[in-house]
């Protein structure tokens, strides 16, 4: 009875055993491999070294687009031009020798147009050589404005702008007006660009017209005498009556001055000796 709770007693305080396959490695004590604490620290150190590399990299890379001189606008490549010149253009941007890396193209493009010649522009950054590339859309002068001596053009909707060469094609009004050269970036009145051109085509002969601020647009007729026609597009009635009354004049054998239609429905004439 003795011997049996003996051979018990030891049965039970024998470990579990655990069944490993072929590929399962030895086991040290309590079972366990040993942990290799020597690699985990060469991959710390691994990866530290790349992001180090990584950091001087952009560092490099960031030292060589300031210190660079290709990446400072020096000049820009400009398309639509038939006025303008580059390098009126170019000093239009207020780019001149900045980093391209600062440069704003909608900035730019409102500095271009404050030149009245210019009416609408597309700015693109890129890359070297041509940083800076720039289409411009220029104003086209409908008629030729003198006043003191100085002339301007204007286009179709009234805007004044630097007349940059000769065109006698276009219709000239000298202005009566003796407060100075009209200046730029100002609007002439609508109805006195209106006017002018519908005289224009409707005598191709004309010229130059005169403008009075108070009497509007004239021209000195062939026929001796000087007739004005206010302002607005209704230059073909007014023509139509100013015809009439003359025809009526000379049927009387009287010559004229001046006569006056700027207001249709009251036109004045004067004769040498009223």
């Amino acid at each position: 009875m003795t011997s049996r709770l003996r051979e018990r007693r030891r049965s039970s305080s024998r470990e579990p055993g655990i069944l490993r396959g072929p590929g399962v490695p030895s086991t040290g004590t309590g079972g366990f491999a040993p942990v290799e604490h020597g690699a985990r620290r060469r991959g710390v150190v691994g990866w530290r070294a790349i992001s180090a590399m990584i950091v001087l990299a952009l560092s490099a890379v960031l030292f060589m687009f300031f210190a660079v001189p290709i990446f400072y606008v020096h000049s820009i490549a400009v398309g639509g031009l038939k006025y303008l010149t580059k390098e009126e253009v170019f000093a239009l941007t207020d780019v001149a020798n900045m980093h391209v890396f600062w440069i704003n193209p909608e900035t730019v493009r409102q500095s271009i147009l404050r030149s009245p010649t210019i009416a609408d522009a597309r700015v693109t950054i890129s890359w070297p050589p041509n940083m800076v590339q720039i289409v411009v859309q220029e104003r086209e002068p409908a008629l030729v404005w003198e006043q003191t001596g100085v002339a301007t053009w204007v286009d179709v909707q009234g805007r004044v702008m630097y007349q940059h060469e000769e065109r006698p094609d276009l219709v000239k009004i000298a202005s009566l007006i003796s407060d100075g050269p009209m200046g730029q970036n100002v609007q002439l009145n609508l109805d006195i660009v209106t006017g002018a051109l519908q005289l224009k085509q409707l005598r191709p002969n004309i010229d130059v017209l005169r403008y009075d601020p108070v009497k509007g647009l004239g021209y000195p007729d062939g026929r001796g005498w000087m007739v004005w026609f206010g302002i607005g597009t209704d230059m073909p009635e007014k023509l139509l009556i100013y015809e009439t009354i003359v025809s009526d004049l000379q049927a009387r054998g009287i010559v004229p001055t001046t006569v006056d239609v700027g207001n249709p429905d009251a036109p004045v004439y004067c004769c040498k000796g009223n």
